[in-house]
């Protein structure tokens, strides 16, 4: 039996970069949690091609929103880029992904830590009541290779109780820490710049990005005697990866 796809049409399709684009599409309405993903299709060559996208758009907003990078040699995201208003692509049916809230315990500060395309789940979090309600503090972090690179930025300054916290790694901008994002939590640089303290007893911290990110930045937390978060053992690191 063949999997039921959401016929949608693209509303709009930003370009920040040359790479960098965020889709925005307009069909069924899907229930899903902030946070989550989907897989989303094109036609090529006779066969239907997916890829899992984080929803940007918190779940109230019937208008799905994606952000995406551009890889030269794969089949769908040149061809996504390429998509103006009036196209069609495909939705399955069911969103899926544990980087939600409701998952987490409760915690002082919430530290939300993405390089890349990685902070799109985090946007559609922010852009809902739950943490706002739940922590006192919340950071964003966002690394990235250069400045440009630092999308959102209007929407994110309209979050006026937001931590926000930048690294750029090949060039320096001012605003923005520089190198990577576990050699600031080794050196305390990420601390000072959020003005916070990452610790156990105070955090709870989802990760989303490139694997080195996850795994050199989950080695840093666990130095400072965090562990991953599981339901059946509770803890404070919790960590999305579906490249």
């Amino acid at each position: 039996m063949s999997e039921k796809w959401l016929q949608a049409r693209v509303t709009e399709n930003r370009h920040w970069t040359e790479a960098l684009f965020s889709l925005r599409v307009e069909g069924p309405r899907l229930a899903f949690e902030a946070g989550q993903f989907v897989r989303i299709a094109l036609d090529i060559a006779g066969e239907r091609v997916a890829r899992p996208f984080s929803f940007v758009n918190p779940p109230a907003d019937p208008t799905l929103e994606f952000y995406g990078i551009v890889v030269p040699e794969g089949p769908l995201s040149p061809r996504l880029a390429r998509l103006g208003a009036g196209d069609v692509l495909y939705v399955a049916p069911n969103p899926a992904g544990f980087l939600v809230l409701s998952e987490l315990p409760e915690a002082e500060t919430l530290w939300l830590v993405s390089t890349g395309t990685g902070i799109a789940p985090f946007l559609s979090i922010l852009r809902t009541d739950a943490p706002w309600k739940r922590y006192r503090n919340v950071v964003l972090v966002h690394a990235v290779r250069h400045a440009r690179e630092l999308v959102y930025r209007d929407m994110i300054a309209g979050w006026k109780n937001l931590k926000y916290v930048s690294f750029v790694s090949r060039e320096t901008a001012p605003g923005s820490l520089a190198g990577r994002i576990p050699a600031a939590i080794g050196d305390g640089r990420l601390e000072a710049a959020a003005g916070l303290r990452l610790a156990p007893e105070s955090s709870q911290v989802m990760l989303c990005g490139n694997p080195d990110m996850l795994k050199d930045t989950s080695a840093a937390l666990v130095s400072r005697g965090m562990r991953k978060h599981r339901r059946r053992s509770p803890g404070h690191i919790t960590v999305e990866s579906f490249w």
